[in-house]
């Protein structure tokens, strides 16, 4: 069972053996302790908990600087898959994890914040085709059309309509970690990870 925290850096270009290009995702990893390891018998379930960087003091309230021994910047649960329950076992508290925990060719699965979008029309937000283009019409390409309905005289919840979009909880599975590199505390996987630069970045190994 991998697991670590990290924060997305930007992205990159990786030649393998073949010369085939692959987009990438560096992430930053900085060292995590293990805070808590929770258990069914006196938690009901059971997880690890990480925590990593370092907050002012001023940030943090007492119960949170009680828990952790220091004022921490984030922290994060990891619970173990059906069948992986055996494996938490090896996490003890006060143990510390980096980036030498992964290999090259690990298959993983990261989770961010996706981009904040702010309000977005119906077109961006759920791909409306949108109005014609045709003679007569007028300011109704992106336009989302009717959104009534017959005999309740209201709009249905649940409408898709345009609305806030973005800043949602993202999980992509199926990257793989194509660098490793301890001395520079960096991981680069294939493909793309949600968020900004600077996102927190959870990271799991799904094999």
């Amino acid at each position: 069972m991998k697991f670590i925290l990290g924060t997305k850096t930007g992205m990159t270009q990786v030649f393998n053996t073949e010369g085939v290009c692959c987009a990438a995702t560096v992430l930053q990893i900085a060292p995590a302790t293990v805070s808590q390891v929770k258990s069914e018998e006196k938690d009901g379930y059971l997880a690890v908990q990480l925590a990593t960087g370092e907050q002012k003091e001023h940030r943090v309230g007492k119960a949170v600087k009680g828990h952790f021994g220091k004022a921490v910047a984030v922290a994060r649960e990891f619970r173990p898959r059906a069948g992986e329950e055996a494996k938490i076992e090896g996490k003890e508290k006060g143990s510390t994890l980096d980036v030498s925990i992964f290999e090259p060719g690990d298959e993983i699965t990261v989770s961010a914040v996706s981009k904040g979008k702010g309000f977005q029309g119906v077109v961006k937000r759920h791909g409306f085709q949108g109005g014609r283009r045709s003679h007569g019409q007028k300011h109704s390409e992106r336009e989302p059309g009717s959104i009534g309905a017959t005999g309740v005289g209201h709009v249905i919840k649940g409408t898709r309509m345009g609305g806030r979009m973005g800043g949602d909880t993202v999980t992509i599975k199926g990257l793989k970690v194509l660098q490793v590199n301890p001395d520079e505390n960096t991981l680069v996987i294939s493909g793309a990870v949600p968020g900004r630069k600077g996102t927190l970045v959870e990271v799991y190994a799904t094999k």
